[in-house]
C-alpha cells in the first residue's frame, strides 16, 4: 500500500477497506500463442479502499460496496477478452472494481496471479500488483 494512505486499523479517514482474498477464475491470458487458446487458473486479491463508516453505523447494505458485485466484476474480466500481460489484466480488474464501487471508493490495490506460469522453473505463481486511485484510470 502506498505510504500516503492512512494505515488500516488506525481509525483514520480513508483507512477503511474491503479485502477479497484468493478469488479464483479461469481465463485465457498470456503472451505465448498457446495461452490464448488454453484456459488456466488465475488468483486475484483486491483491497478496495472505501468509506465504510456509514454501513458500520447503520448495518445498511445500501451504504457500502457489495463485495459480491465486486467479485462478479473480477470474474467478467478474468473470463473475458484475452490480454497478453498480467499488468494489463490487473489494470482492467482495477478499473472494473472502481466502476462497481462508485463514489464510495477512493482507491484499489489489485494482485493478479497466474497460478501455473508457463516457465521451465519451479514457481508457485507469477503476479502483477498494482495500486490505483479513483479517477486515475
Amino acid at each position: 500500500m502506498p505510504d500516503n494512505l492512512p494505515q488500516p486499523g488506525t481509525g483514520a479517514p480513508g483507512a477503511d477497506r474491503i479485502e477479497l482474498r484468493g478469488l479464483r477464475f479461469v481465463g485465457r491470458h498470456g503472451a505465448l500463442p498457446e495461452e490464448a487458446g488454453r484456459a488456466q487458473p488465475f488468483e486475484i486479491d483486491v483491497d478496495l479502499y472505501a468509506a465504510l463508516a456509514p454501513a458500520g453505523t447503520t448495518d445498511d447494505l445500501a451504504l457500502t460496496v457489495d463485495y459480491g458485485a465486486v467479485c462478479e466484476a473480477v470474474r467478467l474480466v478474468i473470463e473475458g477478452e484475452h490480454v497478453r500481460l498480467l499488468e494489463r489484466l490487473a489494470q482492467k480488474v482495477a478499473a472494473e472494481v472502481l466502476a462497481v464501487a462508485g463514489e464510495r471508493a477512493s482507491a484499489v490495490d489489485v494482485v493478479v496471479r497466474k497460478v501455473r506460469p508457463p516457465v521451465p522453473y519451479v514457481m508457485a505463481s507469477a503476479a502483477a500488483h498494482i495500486f490505483r486511485r479513483a479517477g486515475e484510470l
